[in-house]
């Protein structure tokens, strides 16, 4: 359509040329360029996405604060370094912040919260634990490789929290699919996930981002995961 008499159109139909921008958008212009939403990649220095908590975080992580967090629990041992920078200060490595972290087990269940395993589930603390950054940003656990659950892609939990226990930002990691799958075929797990990364409702619109940044190892020594979570300080 000719673009005068688009406008004309417009105009015509209200009576008035009050807000002409508006009007040539809700007028449906096909020549208009699309609009393009800003887009966020993993090493620019904004904050992490932040995520639901889910139904099962630590009720008492002051109580926790260890770094062995396996617990007890079989499967694939798991080094887990989490890296927290400070988005105010250049991304520069942030310490003395206190890391919070949790993730089911093989299985795909949580400790503290439900029915019976190896006694009451309510009285367990696996997987669970809390550790404070160096001075080069990494807090650093020793866990196993999580399971999953119907619904879920595999994902761990971090919340960043200042010293006075002040939360910074809650959010989940995504696990590499090709190494989940290398996992879950040996003993332990339960094979393999039902939902994928892409399928995951929490890390919608996120992935790119929630990504760990690398998953190293083997299934005979285990693996390292590797994070780097930005918060606001």
């Amino acid at each position: 359509m000719d673009r005068k008499i688009f406008l004309k159109k417009c105009l015509f139909g209200i009576g008035t040329a009050v807000a002409v921008p508006s009007l040539v958008t809700s007028c449906n212009n096909d020549d208009a360029p699309p609009v393009k939403e800003p887009t966020t990649e993993p090493n620019d220095c904004v904050m992490s996405p932040a995520e639901t908590a889910g139904p099962f975080p630590i009720r008492n992580p002051t109580q926790l604060v260890r770094q062995n967090i396996i617990g007890g629990r079989k499967g694939i041992p798991l080094t887990i370094r989490i890296k927290v920078e400070n988005t105010r200060n250049n991304c520069q490595p942030l310490q003395g912040a206190l890391v919070d972290i949790w993730h089911c087990d093989a299985q795909g269940n949580y400790s503290e919260y439900r029915g019976q395993l190896d006694g009451n589930f309510r009285r367990t603390h696996f997987l669970r634990g809390r550790q404070v950054t160096g001075s080069d940003g990494f807090a650093t656990f020793k866990s196993i490789y999580p399971g999953w659950y119907p619904g879920r892609a595999p994902h761990l939990h971090l919340e960043v929290l200042r010293a006075d226990e002040t939360s910074l930002l809650i959010t989940q990691t995504a696990f590499p699919e090709e190494i989940s799958k290398k996992v879950y075929a040996t003993n332990d797990y339960k094979g393999i996930f039902d939902t994928p990364n892409a399928d995951d409702g929490i890390f919608e619109g996120s992935l790119n981002r929630s990504m760990a940044t690398s998953v190293t190892g083997n299934t005979t020594d285990g693996y390292t995961l590797t994070e780097t979570i930005k918060v606001a300080y």
